[in-house]
């Protein structure tokens, strides 16, 4: 149950950041060229590319994340196997701190020290969690964060964009594409904030406030720069 728990946090997390920059980046880049150009075709040919660049670029983030946990993991891991190895006195005194913190007595630590040291592969797990506090992790987690970021991206990244596949002027694209992506946002917004345990409602309006000010914030330089 606790190894499915995590999974899914991941998997949550993932989803989070894909959809969160799916959402804004697109957006805000669909914003900026209509108020430089008059005609959609531009703006959804852009719009695509950069989708697609998007998403390879998070996605490739989301792997090589994971790919870094996993090997800082076994690195710990191999000089765990060292230590007990080569210093096992000094990692025996390591685990008596940790249960002295527990509040355990010098001869309830020497017990669960001595009988922890017997087995050497429980010993090192132990020190992994306790001392390092790290998790053994998931060795498809790169390959599935950079799966669900760069299908999240893209997901998100065609929200804003489709409103400018159906109208030729720039301008009503860019309202149509604003009422669906700040409600598309709030939504997203809110069940976010309500699966991580924050207030829904406030969480909801500080991720429409943050896409809506990035696309202002394009619109108004490209409409200051493109005339």
């Amino acid at each position: 149950m606790e190894e499915q728990h995590l999974e899914s946090s991941d998997f949550i997390k993932d989803i989070v950041i894909g959809m969160s920059d799916g959402l804004t980046v697109p957006f805000a880049l669909a914003a900026g060229l209509s108020g430089a150009v008059a005609n959609t075709s531009i703006i959804t040919t852009a719009g695509i590319a950069e989708i697609v660049a998007g998403s390879i670029a998070m996605g490739l983030g989301g792997f090589l994340a994971g790919q870094t946990e996993v090997e800082h993991y076994d690195a710990e891991l191999k000089r765990e196997y060292e230590e007990v190895e080569r210093v096992p006195e000094r990692e025996k005194e390591e685990v008596r701190e940790v249960f002295a913190d527990y509040g355990l007595d010098e001869e309830a630590q020497n017990l669960i020290v001595e009988a922890l040291s017997k087995d050497k592969k429980k010993w090192v797990d132990f020190m992994m969690k306790f001392e390092l506090g790290l998790e053994k992790p998931d060795i498809n987690r790169a390959r599935n964060s950079a799966l669900t970021i760069g299908t999240a991206y893209i997901v998100g990244g065609i929200i804003p964009l489709s409103p400018y596949f159906f109208v030729e002027d720039a301008h009503q694209g860019l309202l149509y594409s604003m009422t669906v992506t700040l409600l598309t946002l709030f939504v997203f917004g809110y069940f976010k904030s309500k699966v991580t345990g924050q207030n829904p409602l406030s969480g909801a309006i500080k991720v429409t406030l943050i896409g809506a000010a990035a696309a202002g914030a394009a619109f108004f330089v490209a409409k200051m720069f493109g005339g």
